[in-house]
């Protein structure tokens, strides 16, 4: 039957609301600062290399090289906090010294500071720097992603493609590093290197190769292939109303209905208008010249005026024409060939083909804008400049282009990656929601009821924790608080779906049923100390048990843990980091006992001491069950079937209850169970139930059961 919530949970809200403040208070300021000055920089970049000051507009140093002295900066680094403060999976970003060359290859990628626990102490440094290394020399230009290790480590490799070899029981954290590395490089690369901002979801459109349709001038410029700028005197004039560079132009007065200029604008990698444009040796001497990525297009002008002046040099950007997609500006240089006028064009006055800089992030398929300036002088000695602009908005034909279909988001290759252990896990969640639902056929006989646990058993310990990595921690509290407090959200989860499946039926399972459905059937550490327990009865060891005053005193220890660590997260990072350690989940389950002697042997003390006093661990230290017991106050159910014989004066079940959640007066702690439905087993077992046999027995004896005795079909949940 229901039980009454309310009040628990709104004691639950306050306390959880009295901890988020002072985690906000504290936590709550500045985003976190690089660590490293120009100093540091420079014993990292030795000559002939040269650290310059950080820039202004974005936190970067340029790199300069005494071998090309008049060549500017050759390389620029910057440290990934900076740029990218993604929170790992503690709940605090990592900090990475990253630094790539002019042409957006990285050099290096080195680890200044990191806070992920697998590397703190489990594996080690070492295979994170294995991993950071596998950057160099490696493209901006390319796809780059991490490998599963759950499937084929391979699958879609090559092309632009390359796939990074990820690192076994740190796939999330790897993920989330590569995150970090590539969004980092990508806004200098943007602010620095003439890499645009992205023009729209997915990925850049790509030039059709095979597609091309002989096409005369006038027919290109009628189809919106060639764009074109057409600007009269007066029109141009009109501009220039109201300010000091009005009517300062004669000509244009006296004829204003004249072209002033004629701009056009081709797209030049498409064959259909490149081949229009400069011919078909000229298109393919063009496409020889141009890098992978990089774009040209044909800018032309008549009239009386022309887009570029008399003192323009070759091999220069156009000082009067701006080029910009999205709002975003993109350096147009001058290719220094020399075209010829395309047939059926009108006289020209200039032409030029323009590219921009390789993997510039500019798509050639969505809308650019080409912005010609007009500067207007009054007065001969010290003339009053003014300047107007007029721009063309230019969008080559769909038609010449394909899109590639968008490339996942790494945290969505996780789940792809993981699928098939998904869908067991799922299915296992499954099947203890049924037998927890209707827990009578599973419970009634002992023998099946052992055979399902340690078998459920087996597979949370092998499977779900050291096969598939779905140990949850007290780490992913404290770092869900820390991230939420920095305003970075919860994404950081999405990269570990085993865990976040747990995480959720774990959530759903402290309405319907409390606590124990994760502590009793879902915790590997759980799962190896029952197992434990187990080989300790078969060897013989005595179990021993706490007297009771002493086991309620112990039994607020895990609070005390849980509280230190909360606080300690808040005011002292760097210690909690350490404080997290009273779990031993990371060395038994997460590296299998692969780590140094201190932390080995703390762990098998703790599951010989849960040899001796059963499941000692979760009862007394353990700071997540704590926080599971605080998730089970929302419980809505009474589910656990009691009858007013439990405890008056039946002490059956309770002296079977190795977990001592049972109270003399029958009452079920459901802050203590452990949901192993021995007792279940008990109540509905006419061998075991000691009122039951009563009833029975006097059945035998042809007596009518005593007044006001329950009826043995009944009981206070249907189905239980």
């Amino acid at each position: 039957m229901p039980c009454a919530p309310v009040a628990a949970a709104r004691s639950l809200c306050r306390g959880l609301a009295a901890g988020a403040a002072l985690l906000l208070a504290t936590l709550a300021g500045p985003a976190s600062a690089g660590d490293l000055d120009k100093a540091d920089l420079a014993r990292r970049f030795q000559p002939p290399l040269h650290v310059g000051d950080k820039l202004r507009d974005i936190p970067a140093w340029p790199i300069t090289s005494e071998l090309e002295p008049e060549a500017g900066p050759v390389a620029y680094a910057f440290e990934s906090i900076d740029l990218a403060p993604i929170p790992g999976f503690e709940g605090t970003p990592m900090n990475l010294l990253v630094s790539i060359d002019r042409k957006g290859n990285f050099m290096d990628v080195a680890l200044i500071r990191q806070h992920e626990p697998v590397f703190l102490s489990g594996l080690g440094e070492g295979p994170l720097r294995d991993f950071l290394a596998q950057y160099a020399n490696k493209s901006l230009k390319q796809e780059i992603t991490v490998s599963s290790l759950y499937g084929n480590t391979r699958s879609g490799a090559g092309g632009n493609r390359v796939v990074l070899d990820g690192v076994s029981k740190a796939t999330a954290s790897v993920r989330i590093v590569n995150q970090t590395v590539l969004t980092s490089a990508l806004a200098v690369a943007r602010a620095r290197l003439g890499f645009a901002a992205p023009a729209g979801k997915g990925p850049l459109a790509e030039v059709r190769s095979d597609v091309f349709e002989k096409r005369s001038f006038a027919e290109l410029l009628a189809s919106g292939a060639i764009g074109r700028l057409h600007l009269t005197n007066g029109e141009l004039e009109k501009r220039f109303a109201g300010s000091e560079g009005a009517g300062v132009d004669a000509e244009a007065l006296a004829r204003p209905d004249d072209t002033c200029i004629d701009l056009y604008v081709a797209y030049l990698n498409a064959p259909t208008i490149g081949r229009a444009i400069l011919g078909d040796a000229g298109h393919a001497d063009l496409m020889r010249r141009l890098e992978p990525g990089q774009h040209a297009w044909w800018v032309a002008s008549a009239g009386r005026d022309a887009f570029i002046d008399d003192g323009f040099t070759r091999g220069t950007v156009p000082a009067r024409l701006a080029f910009s997609q999205g709002g975003a500006p993109v350096e147009l240089r001058d290719l220094d060939l020399s075209p010829r006028p395309p047939e059926g064009a009108p006289p020209l006055n200039a032409a030029l083909v323009l590219r921009v800089p390789p993997m510039s992030g500019v798509d050639p398929a969505s809308p650019l804008r080409f912005e010609l300036s007009f500067t207007r002088a009054k007065g001969s000695m010290l003339p009053v400049l003014t300047q107007r602009s007029a721009h063309l908005d230019y969008q080559a034909p769909e038609a010449l282009f394909h899109r590639p279909a968008a490339p996942l988001p790494d945290w969505l290759l996780a789940w792809q990656d993981r699928a098939t252990e998904l869908g067991v896990i799922t299915a296992a969640l499954l099947l203890l929601s049924l037998v927890l639902a209707r827990p009578r056929w599973m419970s009634v006989s002992a023998g099946r009821l052992k055979l399902f646990r340690l078998g459920f058993l087996a597979f949370t310990l092998a499977y779900l924790g050291w096969h598939a990595q779905g140990q949850l921690s007290i780490v992913q509290i404290t770092g869900a608080v820390k991230s939420l407090a920095a305003g970075a959200g919860l994404k950081s989860f999405l990269y570990d779906p085993v865990s976040l499946l747990l995480i959720g039926f774990t959530l759903l399972s402290f309405v319907l049923w409390g606590r124990g459905t994760f502590c009793g059937w879902l915790c590997p550490f759980g799962a190896l100390q029952e197992f434990t327990a187990l080989l300790a009865r078969a060897l013989r060891v005595p179990e021993l048990k706490f007297p009771a005053r002493l086991g309620t005193l112990l039994d607020r220890g895990r609070f005390v843990i849980l509280a230190a660590l909360v606080a300690l997260a808040a005011v002292a990072p760097g210690w909690a980091e350490k404080g997290v350690e009273v779990e031993p989940f990371k060395t038994a389950i997460t590296v299998g006992f692969d780590r140094s002697a201190p932390y080995v042997a703390y762990a098998v003390g703790l599951l010989i001491l849960g040899g001796l006093y059963y499941k000692f661990f979760c009862r007394y230290l353990c700071p997540l069950g704590a926080a599971m017991v605080l998730g089970g106050k929302l419980r809505i159910l009474d589910w656990l079937p009691r009858r007013k014989e439990c405890g008056q004066p039946c002490q059956t079940c309770r002296h079977r209850c190795t977990y001592d959640a049972i109270e003399k007066s029958g009452a079920i702690r459901y802050d203590r169970c452990f949901q192993c439905l021995d007792c279940v087993g008990i109540y509905h077992d006419d061998k075991r139930c000691a009122p039951i046999m009563l009833v029975r027995k006097r059945e035998r004896q042809g007596r009518a059961p005593a007044q006001n005795t329950f009826s043995i079909t009944d009981s206070n949940q249907d189905g239980a």
